[in-house]
């Protein structure tokens, strides 16, 4: 191969390299865009006359793959977190009092403040420097494998420039659509006679799930960086906000919004500031973060859920709109609680059209005075959930009557219960309610819990319709003649509901827990509950309401809720026949199901920075040869791991006179002789 061509090849990429670096990430651009495209040209040409040449980290190769049938599942190595909110300053206050408290300090707290896109969060990991995954943020735990999609959007840079790139750098930010991007996809939408996307955050979120890469190459996607999950070789300063402008360094784009804010002071006028910003912005937003600014007092406050303590959205004022209540219905929830909903005349508020609004419960209904033909102002709850927040009574009619609960189930005519203390009143009928069976197969089949894809409301409602299905675990008793004979249901779609019934019997213990519905018990609960009892569901389902309360965040109302599910012997009838079709795919399973007994009857505990692997490797690593895994030291405790910058987890082991092993030590431990 000829050497100057080479040498041309990799001016041209160094080039192009630079150029977008300095148009997406400075957005400070130095050439034309004539300019640009010529040299683009030129490397197109000169890669297609020399394929021996095309490397993956290429320019010319950011659309590179085929359609494909479906995305691949990812998991997460460390979880990818949802946020807390706070809507108010006393909620803010509340937040930033918490934090002091938890690490004892008087003093004011540092924060890294920035805008919260209304966009799509995503992970995107470097190894040497180079792209090779990315992923939806999904459940939390596992989420799609988008990675020839996430190579399409051009301010995400295939290969990082710089100096002391990480060997493995796992980056989690935000994938949008600008404002004017989404109004250029509808015009040309519009002059096509396309149907035309409603709101930035949906144009996005469908641009990312293409199954053709080449679809989305199309879309004006964008991703601005706000944070990390895995990290070797953490060359990274200690400060969150500095971390940031390393990312900058590297070639990654980060809002040029973010700053360092001093106290709940500060946090306050940030989040004025930005308010005021955000109609002048070219991208959406509904809400601010903080993040306490210092790494190292992150992981001292650590999670709690699936949130971390460090960390809180705050949301701006959800939009509002008025409108007209034509008539308030009573749906059945899975649990059998009855929601009063109001149907609206329709309005178009916070980029949708909303025609239902939910009145949560009588108690609301009742302190809201909401009545049929009323005018109420309606909003989207967070920019989630459509609400009726008030009604405009000097606009009601003469003789408007009051929302009455009713006395039976309009699903199925059993007696309403409204338990003392309670606000939501519930249908006492169980599962012979058939609105509360729909809602339970249609929770168990859920994408967070069993995951059988093809098993959707519609189906549900034909099968419970048809008294097809009066339990959950009927449906292991399907067949091919029954499903086929459902409305819209053939030969061929009746053999992929049954493949995906039979892939749903391998499953993680967390989520068959979390599909049972148990009321209160969410994924977060559901996996600290696997966890804490070493994936043993005859433990969980042994325990008492004060065992339960050991396990990390669950309180005596959701202890309470869990004892007295496993207490039902028509719940014990259930997971008896679910288990007879049900094996839970844990690797990491301690007792009979370890790959090895050999630290069985130990107890662990991990803290701090590890190097040659993530915290969650090594626990999966303990729990295989029989160990039991914590997130608290106690006196039970045999060992505390301790890696870099271990915070109060080590300080408690060492008040307690708990051993505290190292890294290597750890090493030589699962390592089975």
């Amino acid at each position: 191969m000829n050497s100057s061509l080479e040498k041309r090849v990799d001016q041209l990429r160094a080039q192009i390299r630079a150029y977008d670096y300095q148009y997406y990430v400075l957005d400070d651009p130095t050439v034309p865009d004539a300019e640009y495209d010529r040299l683009m040209r030129e490397l197109i040409e000169l890669e297609t006359q020399n394929p021996v040449l095309i490397r993956d980290d290429s320019p010319t190769q950011r659309v590179s793959g085929a359609p494909v049938d479906s995305f691949k599942e990812v998991q997460h190595e460390v979880p990818m977190l949802s946020l807390g909110n706070a809507f108010s300053r006393e909620e803010l206050d509340a937040f930033d009092n918490r934090v002091r408290d938890r690490l004892n300090i008087q003093s004011s707290v540092s924060y890294n403040a920035e805008p919260k896109l209304d966009g799509l969060a995503v992970s995107v990991l470097y190894e040497k420097g180079q792209l090779v995954r990315g992923a939806t943020r999904g459940d939390g735990h596992s989420g799609e494998d988008i990675t020839e999609n996430v190579r399409t959007i051009r301010s995400i840079p295939l290969r990082l420039t710089g100096k002391n790139v990480p060997e493995r750098l796992e980056i989690r930010g935000e994938v949008f659509m600008s404002k004017h991007g989404f109004e250029r996809m509808n015009e040309l939408a519009r002059k096509n006679d396309e149907k035309e996307f409603v709101n930035p955050r949906n144009a996005a979120a469908g641009s990312l799930r293409q199954l053709d890469p080449r679809l989305t190459a199309k879309r004006p996607l964008e991703m601005f960086c706000y944070g990390f999950g895995v990290i070797f070789e953490d060359v990274l300063p200690v400060e969150h906000y500095a971390r940031l402008q390393q990312l900058k360094k590297w070639g990654l784009r980060v809002c040029p919004l973010v700053e360092v804010v001093t106290d709940v002071e500060g946090c306050w006028k940030y989040y004025q500031k930005i308010l005021q910003l955000r109609d002048q912005l070219d991208y959406e937003i509904d809400g601010v973060v903080y993040k306490v600014n210092d790494t190292v007092l992150q992981q001292e406050l650590g999670f709690v859920s699936r949130a971390p303590r460090w960390a809180v959205a705050h949301k701006f004022p959800a939009q509002e709109e008025i409108t007209q209540v034509r008539e308030v219905d009573f749906q059945v929830g899975r649990t059998g609680a009855i929601t009063p909903v109001a149907k609206l005349e329709p309005v178009f508020v916070g980029g949708v059209t909303v025609s239902n609004a939910t009145l949560h419960n009588m108690d609301e209904v009742e302190r809201k005075d909401v009545r049929k033909g009323d005018t109420v102002i309606v909003r989207r709850a967070g920019d989630v959930i459509p609400e009726v927040v008030k009604v405009v009574k000097e606009r009601r009619k003469k003789g408007a009557r009051k929302i009455k609960l009713p006395k039976v189930c309009p699903e199925c005519g059993n007696e309403i219960s409204r338990i003392e203390g309670e606000a939501v009143a519930r249908c006492v009928a169980g599962f012979s309610c058939p609105a509360q069976r729909k809602g339970a197969l249609k929770h168990y089949a859920s994408r967070n819990a069993m995951d059988i894809e093809g098993l959707g409301d519609k189906v549900i409602d034909q099968l419970i319709d048809r008294n097809l299905v009066a339990n959950l675990d009927e449906i292991y008793r399907l067949d091919k003649d029954t499903i086929s004979g459902l409305d819209r249901m053939g030969d061929k779609s009746a053999e992929n509901l049954l493949a995906a019934i039979e892939k749903s019997k391998q499953v993680p213990l967390a989520k068959f827990i979390f599909a049972l519905g148990i009321r209160e018990v969410g994924e977060a609960t559901a996996i600290a509950l696997s966890d804490h009892f070493n994936h043993d569901l005859d433990a969980i389902m042994a325990a008492g309401e004060d065992d339960l309360q050991s396990v990390p965040d669950v309180g005596p109302i959701v202890a309470k809720r869990i004892a007295q599910y496993f207490a039902s012997n028509n719940n014990k009838r259930l997971i008896k026949r679910l288990r007879a079709d049900i094996r839970w795919t844990d690797s990491n399973v301690a007792s009979d199901n370890a790959a090895s007994d050999l630290l069985a009857g130990n107890v662990y505990v991990l803290t701090g920075t590890l190097a040659s692997m993530s915290r969650e490797q090594a626990a999966g690593k303990l729990r295989a040869l029989g160990a039991k895994v914590t997130g608290s030291v106690s006196k039970n405790t045999t060992a505390v791991i301790a890696g870099d910058k271990a915070g109060s987890k080590l300080q408690k082991a060492e008040k307690l006179g708990v051993p505290v092993l190292s890294e290597q030590e750890l090493l030589g431990l699962i390592t089975e002789k």
